[in-house]
């Protein structure tokens, strides 16, 4: 995929280089808005790039009252809206992800790291879960997207 993702760049780099300096940061915004509602369905339907679902979360099982349930609780249900997924887009670059606390919370979960759950418990080592991540489809998007660009100046980002 960053072979993919290299190419890409590459290929856009000079054609976006001939685009006026209005024209580049409208079209860096707009791959930035769609690009963030691509990372917000995925993590929605906790799913990784490629397509696999996330790793299941590690629970214990407590015995509760008799004829309770324990309901499964999705993860990062918080983590796509607008408050924690930023989005920042210039002429020159594209960039969505995390700041703060949570971005320290989702780095972990994106790479598998060890981190604690709280500030004194043991050290934990979690499963690889990619928050964040290109699929093959938003590739093709933006791909698509330079073309139309370049091609006349209407640009429409996908809804």
């Amino acid at each position: 995929m960053t072979y993919r993702l290299d190419a890409l760049e590459d290929w856009a780099a000079e054609l976006v280089g001939q685009l006026e300096p209005e024209s580049r940061n409208k079209l860096a915004r707009c791959l930035g808005r769609a690009l963030c509602r691509s990372q917000q369905r995925r993590i929605i339907a906790q799913q990784n790039p490629v397509g696999s679902k996330y790793a299941p979360r590690k629970q214990l099982i407590l015995r509760g009252k008799q004829g309770r349930m324990k309901r499964k609780v999705k993860m990062f249900q918080k983590l796509h809206t607008a408050s924690f997924l930023k989005v920042q887009g210039d002429g020159n670059t594209i960039s969505v992800g995390f700041t703060g606390r949570i971005a320290r919370i989702a780095r972990v979960h994106q790479y598998g790291l060890k981190d604690r759950a709280e500030l004194l418990a043991p050290f934990v080592k979690y499963d690889q879960r990619e928050i964040l991540g290109i699929t093959e489809a938003d590739v093709k998007f933006m791909r698509d997207s330079l073309l139309l660009q370049l091609t006349n100046n209407s640009f429409n980002p996908r809804s």
